[in-house]
């Protein structure tokens, strides 16, 4: 495959029976082959995402002493400010050439989980920063929603399987900020290859090059989505409860070149994460005498916690 799929959600969304199925077919034989679609028809509108790149840049353009004191030790960088260079992808040791800022779940009736999740952090020099984070948050959730209900039937599993498990999930909304690459970088690239965590990725902000996907044959192919679509892909989490019968594709995020190393790059991925104690067992649906179990059984909160140590996030 030497390109990226594009299907429309609101094919699945309609009353045409035809149309839904197409639509199912379409996104699970792409999460087959290569892990990622482009999709239109998403719930965010043109003016939520304008708000949101205006107040993104706005929060990033702070003093770095004012973005400092928003960077909260020992919750593994889950809420709030994440610094320059901090994060590396699993096996590496350099630094990404990013800064971040983490919303995190909006819980609704559950005052259990209200207690596990660390709260959101409130930045009180940009306070519509704060609003814009929690709406495109919300229709992020709900976008994905309607994607694990597609790949629910195209699993041959209930179409809202996956509802329970999605509901106060602990999702996080990742706005990036690439800086500047002011000088030659050693072994540093904008992020490095890996695999996300989590049930699947939805990003914004991939209508330049720099995100790479990595088909089957181990050739990098751009992933370069239309100005109203989507890129979401296929997590690490639901990679393994499927047998890998659903990819989660190897992907980076590469420097550009040197005439534009003075410009910002900015992405914002929206990671779909279920309650933590999802269990991640591999479905008996997913598993033959071709395709055997390949996994231990794991609940999403254990496998998140691993990977967190892997990115050097938390410690042991």
């Amino acid at each position: 495959m030497k390109q990226i799929p594009s299907v429309d959600l609101r094919d699945f969304l309609s009353d045409d029976p035809v149309k839904k199925q197409n639509f199912t077919d379409a996104i699970g034989k792409a999460y087959e082959d290569i892990g990622f679609v482009a999709l239109k028809g998403h719930f965010l509108s043109d003016e939520l995402i304008t708000n949101l790149y205006d107040q993104v840049k706005r929060f990033f353009e702070l003093p770095e002493d004012v973005k400092s004191k928003y960077e909260i030790e020992g919750i593994g960088g889950q809420r709030g400010y994440t610094s320059f260079g901090k994060e590396h992808a699993k096996g590496r040791k350099e630094g990404d050439l990013k800064e971040f800022w983490h919303f995190g779940q909006y819980v609704e009736d559950n005052p259990k989980l209200e207690k596990e999740y660390p709260p959101n952090v409130m930045v009180s020099e940009v306070p519509e920063f704060n609003e814009v984070g929690k709406e495109t948050y919300k229709m992020l959730e709900k976008t994905a929603k309607y994607v694990l209900r597609a790949l629910s039937l195209h699993l041959g599993l209930e179409e809202y399987y996956f509802d329970d498990y999605i509901k106060n999930g602990n999702s996080i909304l990742r706005p990036i900020h690439y800086p500047p690459i002011t000088t030659e970088p050693k072994e540093a690239v904008r992020a490095a290859a890996h695999g996300d965590i989590n049930l699947i990725t939805l990003l914004m902000g991939a209508q330049g090059k720099g995100l790479q996907v990595q088909n089957h044959q181990g050739e990098w192919i751009d992933a370069i989505a239309q100005p109203d679509e989507l890129m979401i892909n296929v997590g690490d989490m639901l990679s393994r409860h499927t047998n890998n019968r659903l990819k989660s594709t190897i992907h980076r995020v590469v420097n550009p070149p040197r005439e534009l190393w003075g410009t910002s790059r900015y992405s914002i991925p929206f990671f779909m994460h279920p309650v933590s104690n999802m269990p991640l067992d591999v479905l008996d649906s997913c598993v033959d005498s071709d395709h055997p179990k390949q996994f231990e059984d794991i609940t999403a909160g254990e496998f998140l916690h691993e990977r967190l140590v892997d990115l050097g996030l938390i410690k042991k």
